[in-house]
């Protein structure tokens, strides 16, 4: 079996995001691992309107030409990291949108949050995953949060993301688990 296909997900569009410092640093390290292979996906190259169609594609296949590009896109891969920011407690409206898109692309396929803000965006990845399971996804224990003073920092500083003492190991033990699970749910898919 070949190594599995990630999609990193840049979960925000908002001019000036953060999103883009840990999406290409945890690409780089997935990309130094030889059990995956990863792509950057970002939503900015997906301008859904708000959810507009009859039903779920699990039903009705969709009508507008962004959204079957998105879930063609969505459907070529064999899990996914969510790098995802806060919005008042919950994921950004971009991403719960793009999930709505598709249904049967997530798919018994396993996914990973990286999130950052005051709290590490962990109630946005709480609700991530509670999304995830409806979708059929298998959500992995481990999520990476930047978060606090280190993420402020970060933020309005430029402070080296590798310099904060914590996600590294994080990230690691969630891209352990992510390859288990999708090889797992690969596997099982076949």
């Amino acid at each position: 079996m070949d190594i599995p296909n990630i999609a990193i997900i840049m979960s925000t569009t908002r001019t000036g995001r953060f999103c883009d410092r840990p999406a290409n640093w945890i690409s780089d390290l997935a990309d130094a691992r030889d059990d995956m292979r990863t792509e950057l996906i970002d939503l900015r190259d997906y301008p859904m309107p708000f959810f507009d169609e009859p039903a779920s594609n699990a039903w009705v296949p969709s009508r507008d030409e962004v959204a079957l590009r998105w879930q063609r896109k969505v459907a070529e891969f064999d899990g996914y990291i969510f790098v995802t920011a806060e919005y008042n407690r919950s994921p950004p409206a971009v991403l719960k949108n793009a999930l709505d898109y598709a249904y049967p692309e997530w798919n018994r396929k396993p996914m990973a949050c990286l999130g950052y803000g005051s709290v590490g965006a962990a109630r946005s990845i709480e609700q991530l995953r509670l999304i995830a399971v409806e979708l059929q996804m298998a959500p992995t224990r481990t999520g990476v949060h930047i978060q606090g003073g280190e993420f402020f920092e970060a933020l309005q500083n430029g402070k080296d993301l590798n310099a904060i003492p914590y996600i590294a190991d994080n990230a690691v033990t969630m891209l352990d688990e992510l390859v288990w699970w999708t090889m797992a749910l690969r596997s099982a898919r076949i």
